[in-house]
């Protein structure tokens, strides 16, 4: 049997598609870790030691000394320069994901011999008046990664620095001598003090919200009360969450937070307590602010109704005495006689004004 001749090739369908040369996305270039470092230091004893470290070097330092622990202040890092800063501490991919995504809840996680807090930040933002602001407090978030010879933050939002706590704890050597867990319970007591700050400021503009809802010459839309609620509430889903892990910090023998800090810790979980009762505080007072404003709304409403219906009933009179006279009818009463005009006139003016005279005396008008 004969071959048959080859088939012709079909064009390949990429071919035919125009060049998208110049167009197309190059790969993804990696930002170096160092970019999101935003300080890393060796303490050994309580003080830092001169020089610039890496977090690599930083690590390989303190673990060829057999003695210290490092310090890595981290902002807003990527997938890439967390995933370098894993590798060289040994930390777990679950942990790593958290901290770059962020929009975590306050939580408390152990993976191995790593302790990973998530800690939720807040500030308040300054503004004229509380019946005119968009924004009263911004949220933002703080990873504490707790190792054996290391301590890790990761931080997100602007207002979170903590060169302050870092600052304070170097002119501490005996607290920072504790190792890496005073740098722990440094980094809670600085935010829950921030909540301290924050609830103090909000509290102020409660009272306005207050004062003006119940003035009684002051109409306060209760939009404006919804929105400073909406802002307690972003308040207490940041505040609240985090009495679990301070208590388990503070009281579980478990964990490799030492006794000496422990006790710090427990301070620090009283100031929170005392921030989230304040908070419940806030959210029940604008709750019955909210009640308020719709009670006086809707007596405002029943004032108008009343008022219209003052006003209808008023010009119900002479509407009826006119449809009875416009009837066209021949033998109606009075309608041939000369001051049978001027008669009617005056009887609907004087009842007109004797019903504008008995709603005004029973507040209607």
């Amino acid at each position: 049997m004969p071959s048959l001749p080859p088939r012709p090739s079909l064009p390949s369908l990429h071919s035919l598609r125009p060049s998208n040369r110049g167009q197309a996305a190059g790969p993804k270039v990696p930002v170096p870790t160092a970019r999101a470092i935003v300080d890393c230091a060796v303490y050994v004893d309580g003080h830092r030691l001169p020089g610039k470290y890496t977090h690599s070097a930083a690590i390989a330092e303190v673990r060829k000394r057999g003695e210290g622990f490092v310090w890595l202040g981290l902002h807003a890092p990527d997938e890439g320069q967390m995933d370098g800063v894993a590798q060289c501490y040994g930390l777990h991919e679950l942990m790593v994901e958290d901290a770059v995504h962020a929009h975590q809840r306050p939580k408390l996680e152990r993976y191995d011999d790593v302790l990973f807090l998530v800690l939720r930040t807040i500030s308040y933002v300054e503004h004229e008046s509380v019946t005119t602001a968009n924004e009263i407090v911004e949220s933002g978030e703080i990873m504490v990664f707790l190792g054996r010879d290391f301590v890790i933050t990761v931080r997100h939002g602007e207002h979170s620095g903590l060169s302050g706590v870092r600052q304070t704890l170097e002119n501490n050597p005996e607290q920072l001598a504790l190792g890496p867990s005073a740098v722990l319970h440094a980094v809670a007591d600085h935010v829950v003090d921030e909540y301290l700050e924050v609830t103090g400021s909000i509290e102020r503009d409660v009272d306005v919200m207050e004062e003006e809802v119940f003035s009684p010459h002051h109409h306060v839309p209760i939009e404006n009360i919804y929105l400073l609620k909406r802002e307690v509430v972003e308040l207490r889903r940041s505040v609240t969450p985090l009495s679990t892990p301070l208590n388990q910090l503070a009281q579980s023998s478990e964990n490799p937070v030492p006794k000496a800090v422990r006790r710090y810790l427990r301070d620090v979980q009283d100031h929170h307590t005392l921030v989230a009762e304040r908070v419940a505080e806030f959210d029940e007072v604008l709750s019955s602010l909210v009640d308020a404003a719709l009670a006086r709304v809707t007596m405002q409403q029943n004032m108008d109704m009343r008022k219209i219906s003052a006003w209808v009933a008023i010009a119900a009179l002479p509407t009826m005495v006119a449809g009875i006279y416009g009837m066209n009818f021949d033998n109606m009463p009075e309608l041939h006689w000369k001051y049978g005009y001027y008669i009617v006139v005056a009887v609907v003016a004087v009842a007109c004004v004797g019903l504008f005279a008995t709603f005004r005396k029973n507040d209607w008008l």
